[in-house]
């Protein structure tokens, strides 16, 4: 079995696969496979009565084993070859160099002896436990008694003592690089950015994402240049985690940080949901900037000093949390301006972000009556909205790129060319989710264990070849391992978005004087980063 899994392992999945992460993958899988098949043989003789381990088998068993090992090794090397450059291909990456298969065979076999030693130790323990047991009570109950004591001790273990040091020690490294400031973050001298001259926060207290936040975009000048029109100085408003750790208040304080600065008297204004540690795509504010020619005031704020994918899967209660509060803090602001002077508002958010910013709506019609629209990209597998539609969604259309109510309020796009999806009517506010077939992060589900989902059972999106497959266990290690690299590939593919943004943002809100000859034009002056 332990072969078997480590065959299945180099089957391909979303994103191609440096040596190191196939070798973590292959190893776990392989790992996984073994366990696999203790537990059944084990089974077998506790159905059977069997307190002995089956005979070994002769040598000759042994031989034919290996032969069939070393064939079937060569014959899945040449075809993960063969996969990993059909991925390559789709996504424009160079192909593997033959060190790559020795680096994976080695990585493979240090993950598999680390984990082979782990789960030995444990099933140890549990042998031991169950005859100290036996001195009491029959057999069979020693043995169930014996693996449930040790079961629950270990998942108490886990989630209370070794997550709560683990969540300490990630806490600790991510507050010290959280203080960190990037050579290219200065101090404002604007009094329409938070952090400069009359601000109702410091410069030390954003945080390392809130100053980059802060310090960049896209200069009056530059405005001007590309819109030919006098622009005017875009406002940045943001609260870092330095101001303190309660949510409410924080978010009651960009919302007076926003009105301090004029925000409410501009055309736009734009709620971002930041990840955990304060970041945000560039290019969804840039875009907007560019767009309105610097008539726009975006908010946003941190609510975690780890990464996205930490804080999703330790605390996405506190993103939830985050979201919910900094919109409700900056519509109420809103809504005290008079009707006839009140500013259009957007909402948008990417990763993390895009389940923070879901938070404050429902349904969609909840986010069409409160904003101007909405722009959610690489979505997570629990963004509450957005399984729901995805779950409703139109008969016939695939689950990576669903149709819901034939597009007449939401769409579903992996580019812009998808903004014309269905070619129905599209009334407004509109709302976008922009994700991949090939995002991990989008199709990252626990569930992929024992459960084939929907985007493998039906035709494969545009980024994922057709021999992807479902596979119990080793799906799940795969798309997991993609995790890691779901920003290591070219825009366009896995969580990498940036090129579908402006186009987006141009079909949601639709600037007057706005061409797709600027969109075009707008693309060279846009980063993720």
């Amino acid at each position: 079995m332990a072969v078997v899994f480590w065959w299945l392992s180099l089957t391909p999945s979303l994103l191609p696969r440096t040596p190191l992460f196939q070798g973590v993958v292959s190893g776990a899988a392989a790992a996984t496979g073994y366990a696999v098949g203790a537990f059944f043989a084990w089974l077998a003789r506790y159905l059977l009565s069997r307190d002995t381990p089956w005979r070994t088998p002769r040598w000759y068993v042994w031989l034919g084993l290996a032969v069939v090992y070393v064939v079937g090794s060569v014959i899945m090397l040449y075809w993960f070859s063969r996969w990993q450059n059909e991925i390559r291909d789709l996504m424009g990456v160079p192909h593997l160099r033959w060190t790559a298969f020795p680096a994976t065979a080695v990585v493979a076999l240090i993950v598999h002896a680390l984990l082979m030693t782990i789960g030995q130790g444990w099933a140890d323990i549990i042998r031991w436990l169950t005859r100290q047991l036996n001195k009491i009570a029959p057999p069979r109950i020693s043995v169930v008694s014996g693996v449930t004591v040790v079961v629950v001790l270990t998942g108490f273990l886990l989630n209370g003592v070794v997550a709560n040091y683990a969540m300490n020690f990630l806490n600790s490294t991510f507050a010290s690089a959280n203080d960190e400031t990037t050579a290219d973050s200065t101090p404002p001298t604007t009094p329409l950015r938070s952090g400069g001259p009359g601000s109702l926060v410091s410069w030390n207290s954003l945080g390392r994402e809130g100053r980059v936040f802060i310090s960049h975009g896209p200069s009056v000048e530059a405005l001007s240049e590309f819109n030919r029109a006098p622009a005017i100085e875009p406002i940045r408003v943001f609260v870092g985690l330095g101001s303190g750790s309660d949510l409410r208040a924080n978010a009651k304080r960009a919302a007076d940080e926003l009105e301090r600065t004029g925000g409410l008297t501009r055309r736009l204004i734009a709620v971002g949901s930041a990840t955990g540690s304060g970041w945000t795509n560039k290019a969804m504010t840039d875009s907007l900037e560019y767009m309105y020619n610097g008539d726009v005031a975006t908010v946003s704020m941190q609510y975690s000093y780890l990464p996205s994918w930490i804080s999703f899967l330790a605390d996405k209660q506190r993103a939830r949390r985050a979201g919910l509060e900094l919109f409700e803090a900056i519509d109420a602001k809103v809504r005290a301006v008079p009707e006839s002077r009140r500013p259009k508002i957007v909402v948008f958010g990417e990763s993390l972000g895009s389940f923070a910013g879901e938070s404050a709506f429902g349904t969609i019609p909840s986010v069409t009556a409160r904003t101007d629209g909405a722009l959610f990209s690489g979505p997570t597998f629990n963004n509450t909205l957005w399984k729901d539609l995805t779950n409703s969604r139109d008969k016939g259309s695939p689950e990576w790129l669903p149709i819901y109510e034939r597009g007449g309020q939401v769409r579903f796009i992996a580019d812009q060319k998808d903004l014309e999806r269905p070619s129905g009517p599209w009334s407004t506010p509109r709302v976008v989710y922009l994700q991949h077939a090939s995002d991990p992060i989008a199709w990252w589900n626990p569930k992929l264990i024992l459960s084939e989902p929907d985007w493998l059972k039906e035709s494969r999106g545009r980024d994922v070849v057709k021999s992807t497959r479902w596979i119990p266990f080793v799906t799940f290690l795969q798309v997991s391992a993609d995790l890691a690299r779901a920003v290591s590939v070219p825009d366009g593919h896995g969580h990498n978005y940036l090129t579908a943004v402006p186009y987006a943002w141009a079909a949601i809100l639709q600037p007057p004087g706005w061409t797709e000859a600027k969109t075009e034009a707008l693309l060279p002056r846009l980063t993720r980063d």
